[in-house]
């Protein structure tokens, strides 16, 4: 028998070889199970190519480790054959590990299978030495060598299999794991060399047309190497690319659920917004189609909201709303929507058994929100007005109802607040009128449809006129003249109470211009002012540009605004008033004793003047308590130097009582109404001149 040895040098790099190929069949493995589409396939392929090469290159470093008396060559054709097959079982164990699942049936025939091909590559491998006489194997060993190759293949099936998601130190493992499935690969290849004996006088029979040679090592080495670096690093590279790419998309999925609360929810208090409660009733119109029943809109608007955002500020207002919606939410049932709108504007869709369900759901919304609110270490008191609407039979869509809740929810304003109104037809009809109201409203600034009358006011001693107060109408095309109380709420709602404003002073001014041009240089014209036009910041600017545009001295113009306005915010007031009274301007607090002064206050505003409210001197004659009320008001108003003066006198015992009780002046329909501009002075001669008579 000839006796052969190995290199130890070249026994070690195909232990190696062994190891770094099974940790490339671990990673490949894990890339194919996250691959989609046609990469699975060009992972496939091109991990059995390097798994398979891993393998027989290992394998045949190991025959170039083992070395005889005489020379060796390894026939091409054997050898490149043997070569297919690893690449071929490689292919088959990735397919394998790459199925949703592993039974241990399955697994055993893999095994198998994979064992088998292993080791028709060793032993195909060992046949292309071409020996004469051929090779002779120990049965023992040989059985043993099958033995280890179904068992590695076994055992490395089963780590790829488990190994090939990617979990915490996933990489760690797949080392360890590479580690004795290399040991397993190396002890099958070197128990199947053992297994062989050689014959003395054996010739090799691929000597003379083989591959031989020492530097076919180092050919095959770094071949080897090659093929196993790039696929192992096309696999690492691509895992990170398919982590930071996963990484971008869970970044593209919070940004999109993002988008999304945002697109459909209200940012402040979180509920959902107008967009998805339209979508919300339109799923609860196609329910009610479909399987019958009904449900409840309820628009609710908050009483008292405006005045505690004014006084507090928007911080505290946001807290506010915050703190309503979470009570309300908080008394839901899951099904039902309440929504945010806009403002302190909400709107509630609420699945019932029945409609009469509607006015429990109701009350309960009115009594939640009547509760004291405890923000921002303030007690704020609120109240809600509540429009609500029934499906069916209230309107066809979600924009009829949501309409048709709205025109409900101003009915219930209309009628002291604090409560709920289903609605009306007739309530619709009111809604289109004032629709129709306020779009004839933006149209009559443009239109010139806007005039002024003047209401006279007189000395209340000598009874001669010391000017006028100016008082808007508006000359609507089909209604005719109106009175403010018709249109200016609207004005105010929609801001256009700041343009009517400004043009109401420019008129004034321009008219008391031509008063004083025609001699009236003792006249004042009074101009009223509005709590909205009044906060406006542009106001004092405004005024400032009348009196230039016209050339009329300040103190020609008085500009009244209500004790209730001028309290508001009195901090804020007081600054507003300062700068008017340091141009010039006369300033009265108009209906004096209707609101909650305060005389602290009330001694710091540069006023000129108290007005007191009709309401006081119209049952002046019947009520003791009036006249006591008027007596301290003129005491108060001369003790702080104010002019005194009574609007709304109407009987000659009015006129009467206020001038003996120390009135400045008096203003009212008995002693001169409203009248044009064109018809004013003509009355005022006639007045002067029956006065004149009279003396």
């Amino acid at each position: 028998m000839l006796t052969g040895s190995y290199s130890p040098a070249l026994v070690l790099i195909s232990l190696c070889v062994a190891m770094l190929a099974s940790y490339t069949a671990l990673d490949l493995a894990g890339r194919i199970v996250t691959a989609k589409g046609r990469g699975v396939y060009l992972w496939m392929g091109g991990g059995a190519l390097a798994m398979g090469i891993g393998i027989w290159s290992m394998h045949f470093i190991g025959m170039l480790a083992f070395s005889l008396p005489i020379a060796l060559g390894y026939d091409i054709s054997l050898t490149a054959y043997s070569l297919l097959i690893a690449v071929l079982s490689s292919g088959f164990a990735l397919w394998l590990v790459s199925q949703p699942s592993l039974p241990w049936l399955q697994l055993a025939f893999g095994a198998l299978v994979m064992g088998t091909g292993i080791a028709c590559m060793h032993y195909t491998g060992m046949a292309a030495l071409r020996m004469l006489p051929g090779i002779d194997y120990d049965p023992a060993l040989f059985g043993a060598s099958l033995a280890i190759a179904v068992g590695a293949s076994a055992a490395a099936l089963w780590i790829a299999f488990r190994l090939r998601m990617h979990t915490p130190y996933v990489r760690q493992i797949r080392g360890l794991a590479a580690m004795v499935m290399g040991v397993a690969i190396v002890g099958m290849h070197y128990t199947g060399m053992a297994a062989a004996n050689f014959t003395e006088g054996s010739y090799c029979g691929a000597l003379v047309n083989g591959l031989q040679g020492n530097s076919l090592v180092y050919l095959v080495l770094i071949t080897t190497l090659a093929v196993l670096a790039v696929a192992l690093l096309t696999s690492v590279l691509d895992a990170r690319l398919e982590a930071r790419t996963a990484a971008l998309a869970h970044s593209l999925t919070l940004a999109n659920q993002e988008l999304t609360q945002l697109a459909l929810h209200d940012t402040l208090t979180g509920l959902p917004n107008r967009t998805l409660l339209s979508d919300r009733i339109d799923q609860a119109i196609g329910k009610v189609a479909e399987r019958g029943g009904c449900f409840a809109l309820m628009f609710i608007d908050l009483d008292g909201f405006k005045p505690v955002n004014d006084a507090f500020g928007h911080h505290v207002g946001d807290l506010l709303l915050k703190a309503v919606a979470a009570r309300l939410r908080g008394h839901l049932h899951s099904q039902d929507t309440l929504a945010r709108i806009g403002g302190d504007e909400f709107v509630l869709l609420v699945e019932l058994r029945e409609p009469e369900d509607a006015m429990d759901v109701a009350v309960k919304q009115v009594n939640l929100v009547s509760r004291t609110f405890r923000v921002a270490e303030h007690d704020l008191q609120l109240t809600a007005s509540l429009g609500i609407v029934l499906y069916p039979g209230n309107g066809q869509d979600q924009l009829e109802l949501l309409r048709n809740a709205d025109a409900a929810m101003y009915h219930a304003k209309s009628v002291g607040k604090n409560g709920y109104c289903f609605f009306d037809a007739s309530m619709n009809s009111n809604a289109r009128q004032q629709l129709q109201l306020l779009q004839d409203l933006r149209a009559a600034l443009e239109q010139r449809q806007f005039r002024l009358h003047y209401q006279p006011k007189f000395d209340a001693k000598s009874c001669a006129p010391i000017g006028a107060e100016a008082l808007l109408r508006w000359e609507h095309p089909q209604h005719g003249l109106m009175q403010p109380d018709r249109f200016i709420g609207l004005a105010e709602k929609t801001a256009l109470i700041i343009p009517i404003g400004e043009w109401v002073l420019h008129e004034a001014c321009r008219q008391m211009r031509c008063w004083l041009d025609q001699g009236q240089a003792d006249w004042r014209m009074a101009v009223n002012l509005s709590a909205i036009q009044f906060s406006h910041p542009g106001l004092v600017d405004s005024v400032a540009r009348a009196l230039r545009e016209h050339g009329l001295p300040a103190n020609c113009l008085t500009l009244e605004i209500t004790e209730t306005t001028a309290m508001h915010d009195a901090d804020a007031s007081l600054m507003v008033l300062q700068r008017l009274s340091d141009m010039g301007v006369d300033l009265s607090i108009d209906d004096f004793g209707t609101g909650y002064s305060s005389l602290m206050y009330l001694k710091r505003l540069p006023a000129n003047e108290l007005k007191i409210d009709r309401g006081f001197v119209r049952d002046l004659e019947q009520d003791s308590d009036d006249a006591a009320i008027i007596s301290a008001i003129v005491a108060l108003g001369q003790a702080l130097g104010l002019r005194i003066v009574a609007e709304g006198v109407e009987t000659g015992g009015q006129q009467a009582f206020l001038t003996r009780l120390g009135c400045d002046s008096l203003q009212g329909y008995l002693l001169g109404q409203p009248m044009p501009a064109e018809q004013f002075m003509s009355r005022m001669q006639a007045s002067r001149d029956g006065n004149e008579a009279v003396a």
